[in-house]
């Protein structure tokens, strides 16, 4: 059967326990020796066959006992609420690496490396990102709060700017590297403060990322 062609353009922010810059980024184990996180999207536009996705969002919530490709980690997707039972259905698919060439985007990766799958949960999510401005709020109410926000010069207090560039990644070309601090308490709960931020705009398809 012929895989479903989709695509994805929109923004993100993740946060994770590790240092500023993020060992992962460059295949390096992470600064604890462990990995959490948790990730929010916002879909500016996408389609998964003919199921338009504009204006939806989604997020996630991993943690893994060692780095993410040593496996064995936990995962929990929720979903926009206002997303109908057929959007519903594609953003799952897409995020757990459905109708997905092997290994071309980081949600084939995240889904692979995680045989320990909750339940997906279908919730209103509150997301604002500004990825040059590296900046964001991420809240979906009694389960998960994000906030994202520029790193500061310890001594001036002024704003940081630094960015990651991946050519080849599965994820995104060009990151903004910044400071997260995210509180979940649902299936994979999570306290993290001033930790690395990553602001990526992202355009994903079936086949990885798009150019």
């Amino acid at each position: 059967m012929a895989m479903i062609e989709w695509f994805v353009k929109g923004r993100e922010f993740a946060n994770c326990n590790c240092s500023y810059g993020c060992p992962c980024q460059f295949n390096a184990l992470p600064t604890h020796g462990h990995c959490m996180a948790a990730i929010g999207y916002q879909i500016d536009e996408g389609r998964f066959g003919d199921v338009k996705l504009d204006g939806l969002r989604a997020a996630a919530t991993y943690k893994w006992p060692g780095a993410v490709h040593q496996g064995n980690g936990t995962m929990q997707l929720i979903i926009d609420e206002r997303a109908d039972s057929k959007q519903r259905d594609a953003l799952l698919s897409v995020m757990t690496g459905k109708e997905t060439k092997d290994m071309a985007t980081m949600w084939w990766v995240y889904s692979a490396m995680c045989p320990n799958k909750l339940e997906p949960l279908f919730e209103p999510i509150e997301f604002t990102v500004d990825v040059d401005g590296r900046r964001a709020r991420l809240v979906i109410p009694d389960i998960l709060d994000g906030l994202g926000e520029p790193i500061r010069n310890p001594v001036t207090g002024a704003e940081t700017r630094a960015r990651i560039d991946l050519p080849n990644g599965f994820e995104y070309r060009l990151g903004e590297v910044g400071s997260g601090t995210t509180k979940a308490t649902a299936g994979v709960a999570l306290d993290m403060r001033q930790t690395w931020g990553l602001f990526a705009k992202l355009h994903l398809s079936h086949a990885g990322v798009v150019d």
